[in-house]
């Protein structure tokens, strides 16, 4: 009876372990073919492709008067109702706020205007020709580089938030093409014109000239862009 008892007893564990070691197995090909399917471990789903939106700010002539223009993933937004001309020369996208900078005529000048979201705002009060070049958005401040005429040349003015600074003293022609905010500093491209009335290629930093180029030739500086630098 005893020797029996040992046997039974010896089949039993023989059982338990047989049954533990087929458990597991199971454990094993379960969690292996959780780890393969979609979405597992070894085979994540992929991320959804991003979205983005291209703005594109312009003009196109409507058969009377070029009409300033954003066009938004291709889909054409008047800036104005075309009836007196007007042109767009740059966009900034701020968060949800879209601003475009350029001009529009008032049937005696140019006026530099800004739009935001499409509202109108007038940089220059249009007793002279202006016009905006470029707009650029730091934070809460909004700057728009360009030009207004004081009846003799073109002065290069910058307009932070809508207040005019002059960048060039009136004497001789000058106009802002191009503004880059980096930190706190702000510049600007364009051009100054020298004595002998040879366009010089010009870079203002936080109001500051540093001409480009020599008085010898012809250069106009269009665009401006500043990245840091590791060394």
């Amino acid at each position: 009876m005893k020797k029996n008892s040992i046997y039974c007893t010896t089949n039993s564990n023989l059982m338990r372990n047989t049954i533990k070691a087929l458990a597991l197995a199971m454990l094993v090909v379960v969690a292996f073919s959780c780890s393969n399917d979609d979405g597992g471990p070894d085979n994540p789903e992929p991320e959804p492709e991003p979205v983005y939106d291209v703005y594109v700010a312009g003009y196109e002539h409507n058969g009377t008067n070029d009409v300033a223009i954003l066009w938004k993933n291709g889909v054409a937004q008047e800036l104005t109702d075309g009836t007196k001309r007007s042109y767009a020369g740059s966009v900034y996208v701020s968060d949800s706020d879209v601003y475009v900078a350029g001009s529009e005529y008032n049937g005696t000048t140019e006026v530099a205007t800004l739009w935001k979201n499409g509202e109108v705002q007038e940089l220059t009060d249009g007793t002279s020709d202006a016009r905006a070049e470029s707009v650029y958005v730091s934070g809460s401040d909004v700057y728009v580089a360009g030009h207004e005429d004081n009846g003799t040349n073109d002065v290069a003015t910058l307009w932070k938030n809508g207040e005019a600074q002059e960048l060039s003293d009136g004497t001789n022609d000058a106009r802002a093409e191009s503004v880059y905010v980096s930190g706190s500093d702000v510049y600007v491209a364009g051009y100054t014109t020298s004595s002998s009335t040879t366009r010089v290629a010009t870079l203002w930093k936080n109001g500051e000239a540093l001409p480009l180029s020599g008085d010898t030739g012809f250069s106009v500086a269009l665009s401006v862009f500043v990245t840091e630098t590791f060394e």
